[in-house]
Parts: structure tokens; C-alpha cells; sequence
């Protein structure tokens, strides 16, 4: 009998070991990394530009999506010659910095799944909602199409001026903790 208990508790202990060394459910690492390449990065609204040679991760995925998703909100603008680059990926247009608009990272943008849906920010016990118009690209980045910018992290709500000014953020800061939600 004693062997059997002993056997049992062995088994149980890598079973323990086993399910601790996997990854967590719906957790999110970097696929790949992105050598940095320099070039015109425009530099309103204090963008993550582009270092020769820095390795940068790239992400296909996003946390997964709750009632009360964790994010990092960033200033961007949409408008042409600004720094969020190209026409936005939804409608192929341009947003003056007075609209309520978003660009969510690759995971959360889910293929253009979310393109022109209104999403509700929080902060600092504000809310507001913005429409989703473009992609945070966290997987392709430091190329002109891309304002020679990083890719996106994985979990970032790249929101308008207009946004910040809604919640009461201070734009200078650059980044803020957020809570996002599917309207």
C-alpha cells in the first residue's frame, strides 16, 4: 500500500509542475522581434521612434477581451502629416484630432473586426466612448508606412487628442492606465 500512496503522490506532484510551466490561458507573449531602422519619424505627440539596430517584440495576439480590459491609452493623431502615419486602416481616411477615435492593437483589432465599432474608455473614474478607426500595428513598425515608429505593444488603445480632452488627461504624459470595453 505504501508504494501506491507514493506513486500517487508523485503523479500528482508533476501534474502540479506541469500545469505551472504552461502558459496561462489567453496570455500573450511576443512571436518575434523587429530590427529597428531610423528614418523621418514626425515627432508630435512623442512617438517611439525607430533606434537602428534595437530589437523590438512583436505581438499577434492581444490579453483577451472583458468587461473591464486593461490597456495603456497613448496619444496619436489621426490627421494627415501627423504622427499616426497613413489613412486610417478602417476607412481609409484621415480624423481631425477633435473626433473620438481609436486605433486598437493588432489582437484587439482582430482583422478589422472591430472597425467602426464604439468602445468604452475608462480613467480616473471618467468614461467616454470612441470609435475604432484604425490599427496600433504590433507587428510591423520602423518603415515610413509606419512613421518609423515601434510596433505597438500588445495592449494599447492609441485614442485622438479629443479623447484625452474628454477624459481630463494631460497629453504631455504620454501614456495612461485604461480599462476598455465592447460597447
Amino acid at each position: 500500500m505504501p508504494t501506491v500512496a507514493i506513486v500517487f503522490v508523485v503523479i500528482l506532484s508533476t501534474s502540479h509542475v506541469a500545469l505551472a510551466l504552461r502558459p496561462s490561458l489567453g496570455a500573450c507573449h511576443a512571436s518575434a522581434y523587429l530590427p529597428g531602422k531610423s528614418g523621418n519619424c514626425e515627432k508630435s505627440n512623442d512617438p517611439d521612434c525607430c533606434v537602428d539596430g534595437k530589437k523590438y517584440p512583436q505581438y499577434h495576439c492581444s490579453p483577451p477581451v472583458t468587461s473591464s480590459t486593461r490597456a495603456v491609452l497613448t496619444v496619436n493623431s489621426f490627421e494627415k502629416g501627423k504622427d499616426g502615419g497613413g489613412p486610417s486602416e478602417c476607412d481609409n481616411s484621415y480624423h481631425s484630432d477633435e473626433e473620438m477615435v481609436v486605433a486598437l492593437s493588432t489582437g484587439w483589432f482582430n482583422n478589422m473586426a472591430r472597425c467602426g465599432h464604439r468602445i468604452k474608455i475608462t480613467a480616473n473614474g471618467n468614461s467616454v466612448y470612441a470609435k475604432v478607426v484604425d490599427e496600433c500595428d504590433s507587428v510591423h513598425g520602423c518603415d515610413d508606412e509606419h512613421n518609423y515608429e515601434a510596433p505597438c505593444d500588445n495592449n494599447i488603445v492609441d485614442a485622438s487628442p479629443a479623447v484625452w480632452n474628454a477624459l481630463g488627461l494631460d497629453q504631455s504624459v504620454g501614456e495612461q492606465d485604461i480599462t476598455w470595453s465592447d460597447e
